[in-house]
């Protein structure tokens, strides 16, 4: 049996990886040229934050320890207010459990080296695709030496959000699409290291909350920081000289300023990504032909999940394979029916939580509410469990963490009721 992977990025790669451990004959297309011999895009990384669920999906393939060899952990935010001194927030309630900041770049590399030390795996590189009949899992792919035609038995796209093969299923009236941008746009911006050692406190992801916009930054391994500034669309155009972005840095971001020595060069230059939510149904078509992670449901990156629910994709597809015999025809509508409710449920959250670290995290109501959270983990242990670390340090399916924290939230709500009846009783029993 042979499988065409279209897109040899995170997805496209870490699945070749499982594939091959099944026998299968895989041949993975990628439009770029070979990621592994030239310079990254400029200012298009956003880095990856690798949690619970993309480190469940490295471990089963005996990559975790190498990819993790690089990564950095953060145990919080780090909040940055206009005025005043830092406030660094936990992510869990013993502080002692860390997202990991990792280079996208790096992490490609190692899954693409990875599937491709599997003899039955290749990659054709700079194939971009053109044509696709589905059902007959027929391809046509553009590359400098004109198009090439392939057949293969089973066609799976993993070619990111804005997929060629959604948009050829799309074309054979196969499948719908509903593409939610948000009306935000975002731009990269570096810290560099600082005499050799990192400018900020590298165990933390640090955010700059100011409202209605934000910017981020997560470490590197070579003592740098990636900023990603997420800004309302349009509001990039208005700062088009260096007086003008100084000028708008050193009153909304006054920390950054002596520490980005490039500021201006990367504001000017570096380009601006847009931002969305994809929705696409049906997953699948015919038995054969599939999309996976972004080209199917592309989330916004508040909630650093992107890459881990793409990678969650990955092991349930092959969960549904080991599950069916094998059978593709039976094994692709279990994975849409298994993972859809999950991939919703992200989506939403991960909107919720762009303003959460826009608006809230610098509110004292909110770092308030985060400590009677932590103390209630504390004292109901594995009883009560918060949603990011529910979401970020288990694996358990996105649509169950939002069911088990509206209970929670419920029966909190009934608790403080109860507790407040009971003082009122008290107090008027007391009274003389």
């Amino acid at each position: 049996m042979k499988v065409a992977i279209v897109g040899a990025g995170l997805t496209g790669s870490l699945l070749a990886c499982f594939l091959a451990r099944r026998g299968l004959t895989v041949t993975l297309y990628e439009r770029r040229p070979d990621p592994r011999t030239g310079a990254a895009e400029r200012g298009r990384s956003i880095n990856l934050a690798i949690s619970e669920r993309g480190l469940d999906a490295l471990r089963r393939i005996g990559l975790v320890d190498q990819v993790m060899a690089d990564a950095l952990p953060m145990k919080g935010r780090m909040i940055h207010p206009v005025t005043g001194p830092l406030d660094f927030q936990s992510y869990s309630a013993a502080g002692d459990r860390a997202i990991n900041s990792i280079s996208r770049g790096t992490l490609n590399n190692a899954l693409l080296t990875a599937a491709t030390a599997a003899p039955q795996v290749s990659v054709e590189f700079e194939h971009r695709l053109v044509e696709l009949d589905s059902q007959a899992g027929q391809l046509v792919f553009a590359t400098p030496r004109g198009k090439v035609p392939v057949t293969a038995d089973i066609v799976l796209g993993t070619d990111g959000a804005g997929s060629a093969v959604r948009e050829q299923l799309l074309a054979e009236g196969i499948v719908a699409e509903d593409v939610d941008f948000l009306d935000y746009g975002y731009k990269e911006l570096s810290i560099p290291a600082a005499d050799g050692e990192f400018a900020l406190d590298p165990g933390a992801l640090h955010i700059w909350p100011r409202g209605t916009s934000m910017m981020i930054a997560l470490p590197n391994p070579d003592r740098s920081f990636t900023c990603t500034l997420f800004w309302p669309a349009g509001s990039f155009d208005a700062l088009d000289s260096a007086g003008g972005i100084e000028d708008h840095f050193r009153l909304n971001y006054p920390d950054l300023l002596p520490l980005a020595p490039d500021l201006v060069d990367d504001y000017l230059n570096n380009p601006v990504g847009v931002l969305g939510t994809v929705h696409t149904l049906p997953w699948q078509a015919h038995g054969r032909t599939a999309l996976l992670g972004d080209a199917a449901h592309a989330i916004v990156p508040f909630y650093g999940q992107g890459a881990n629910c793409a990678f969650e994709d990955v092991v349930e597809l092959d969960r549904c394979l080991d599950d069916t015999g094998g059978s593709w025809a039976r094994a692709l509508p279990l994975f849409e029916a298994r993972r859809r409710e999950n991939t919703e449920a992200i989506a939403e959250m991960a909107l919720a939580n762009f303003i959460e670290m826009r608006d809230k995290v610098a509110s004292p109501v909110f770092r308030l509410q985060k400590r009677v959270e932590h103390a209630l983990e504390r004292l109901l242990p594995g009883t009560y469990v918060s949603r990011y670390e529910l979401v970020s340090f288990s694996t358990t399916p996105y649509a169950e963490v939002q069911h088990r924290v509206h209970r929670q939230h419920q029966l909190l709500g009934a608790t403080a009721v109860a507790a407040a009846g009971a003082l009122l009783a008290l107090t008027r029993r007391r009274r003389p």
